[in-house]
């Protein structure tokens, strides 16, 4: 077999006309190219030959690969039977760079089943003189094409993500057109940020800088003395030097004195530890806190091959959008997010385990300001009935009354939508809305709502979306939320909202925080994707 010797630049310079693409697709999408190449002709050599009857049998012959005949059969379909990871009678060198790729899945975080790995591996083995034959090779490597692309760049389907009640839209992905793009730039094998959503590659690099932690086994556990009492600057102790290593180890501090003094320098890699966790921005460490560092770190590592998992199911189009609110439940925050840089970013409290706030997509349509509340009817069976009963007056004490049937309670600054609302139309009537009751943006952990998200920050928020509407001047705004009418406003251009759960993000700063799995769907996703694992459980839930 031909040695490995031709470079990734050749084959981004070489016409593909080999692979069945034309000569003027490839300049135009291989910007990095100055000049071209045109590709030899092998016409004197004997490529293996690929027709429908070659598909049919091998897929026969290797079962295990049944799943992807229909992609692999339309491969060559559009192709007209020619080969792809053949020069003549060699393997080319983009055969070898998928081999490569195929063995070092590991680094994209997904941990996948190659079958018939042992007959790749004899393809590639040039010791070896017998081997099987270059049909069954080529079909081969197109079958392990699919299987990588499936798993790198494509993540689990729409069905599985239906049974973690996932309801974001799932991008689309062609394995046709990836290869064009791929075959002629091998580069986007390493990074594409037309097919995956780039938070991926910060998670990746995250990946690396945690399994290096592992390796070098710098992960020790604190010690947590019982009874525990929250840490304080000025406090001594084993539990504060050990803070400091693994704030050194993952990058809080710069370095390691190994003193058991809670001094200045600790203090402020606590306050990094914290902003970089959305904690309370305070010096304490508690018992919480703790549990959190405590959490094992291949369970960290599971974490981050979750939720890049999660990033192959979003459209990375989603970032180019001139304008689009974010939600992240598990982090309890809010993004406004205008032509790239962040508008609005607010604490949010979202529904309890019991009344989860759904992940989904909307159309922001509509603002109401000083708004009515419509007391859900649940609320009515299981809460009011029996509160009306005990108190005559409890509607007119909550400033409420009956609405056809229905309760409702008027606009004012105890309303439990607060002085704003912002709509989008759902099957779940979520929406999310102020709140009346401040104080619950102090916690860390805010699960508390029947599942709208309530926004610490509604004020900013509108204004923010207010600035396409000249008319609607600050003074404007401030009198519809007075608390006197409701005030409502149709967007004449709706803004897009994305409700997430991303229990790993690594900020526009580079900085990685990891979030409680307030709803265990980080333990839910990893027993599809890693049945076997039956381990891992973070130390929040």
């Amino acid at each position: 077999m031909k040695n490995f010797t031709l470079t990734i630049f050749l084959i981004s310079c070489l016409t593909v006309s080999s692979f069945g693409f034309s000569k003027d697709k490839t300049l135009s999408e291989n910007k990095k190219t100055t000049f071209f190449i045109p590709a030899p002709s092998f016409d004197n050599y004997a490529a293996p030959i690929i027709d429908d009857a070659t598909v049919l049998a091998f897929f026969k012959k290797y079962s295990q690969l049944k799943e992807y005949q229909k992609d692999v059969s339309t491969l060559y379909k559009d192709r007209s039977y020619k080969t792809i990871w053949y020069e003549g009678n060699d393997i080319n060198e983009f055969g070898h760079l998928m081999y490569q790729k195929l063995n070092s899945t590991y680094e994209q975080g997904v941990q996948v089943r190659i079958p018939y790995k042992d007959k790749i591996d004899k393809v590639f083995d040039e010791d070896l003189t017998e081997k099987i034959s270059d049909s069954d090779t080529e079909l081969l490597l197109s079958s392990m094409y699919i299987l990588y692309a499936k798993h790198v760049f494509q993540g689990m389907d729409a069905a599985e993500q239906n049974k973690i009640e996932w309801y974001l839209p799932k991008k689309k992905l062609s394995y046709e057109t990836l290869l064009d793009s791929i075959v002629t730039n091998p580069n986007l094998l390493d990074e594409n940020n037309h097919i995956l959503f780039s938070q991926y590659y910060k998670l990746q690099n995250v990946l690396k800088k945690y399994r290096e932690i592992e390796k070098n086994n710098t992960w020790k556990t604190i010690t947590m003395p019982n009874p525990y009492k929250d840490l304080r600057p000025d406090d001594t102790g084993v539990t504060i030097q050990d803070i400091r290593t693994r704030l050194f180890v993952i990058g809080d501090l710069a370095q390691d004195s190994k003193s058991n003094f809670y001094d200045q320098e600790l203090m402020d890699g606590v306050m990094k530890y914290k902003l970089r966790h959305v904690l309370t921005p305070n010096y304490i460490i508690n018992k919480e806190h703790i549990n959190q560092m405590n959490e094992p770190v291949s369970d960290r590592i599971k974490t981050l091959m979750l939720n890049m998992e999660r990033c192959r199911w979003i459209p990375p189009t989603l970032e180019n959008q001139e304008e689009y609110v974010m939600v992240n439940i598990p982090s309890f925050r809010l993004y406004f997010v205008r032509n790239g840089n962040y508008d609005v970013v607010s604490k949010v409290f979202i529904g309890t385990p019991l009344t989860k706030t759904v992940i989904f997509s909307g159309q922001i349509d509509r603002i109401v300001f000083s708004p009515y509340w419509y007391v859900p009817s649940s609320i009515i069976k299981n809460e009011l009935q029996l509160k009306i009963a005990e108190d005559k007056n409890y509607l007119a004490d909550h400033n409420m009354e009956w609405n056809g049937g229905n309760v409702r309670q008027k606009p004012g600054p105890e309303n439990a939508l607060g002085l704003v609302k912002f709509m989008f139309p759902n099957p779940n009537d979520i929406y999310m809305h102020d709140s009346p009751s401040k104080t619950l943006f102090g916690f860390e952990k805010r699960i508390f709502s029947h599942g709208c998200i309530n926004v610490e920050k509604a004020k900013d928020l509108a204004v923010s979306m207010m600035k396409d509407y000249p008319d609607w001047t600050l003074d404007k705004i401030n009198a519809a939320m007075s608390g006197e009418k409701e005030t409502p406003f149709k967007l004449t251009k709706k803004i897009p909202i994305y409700i997430g759960y991303f229990t790993a993000w690594v900020s526009k700063e580079g900085d990685i925080g990891f979030f409680p799995d307030v709803y265990e769907r980080d333990v839910k996703l990893n027993s599809l994707l890693f049945p076997l694992d039956t381990g891992y459980k973070t130390a929040n839930n």
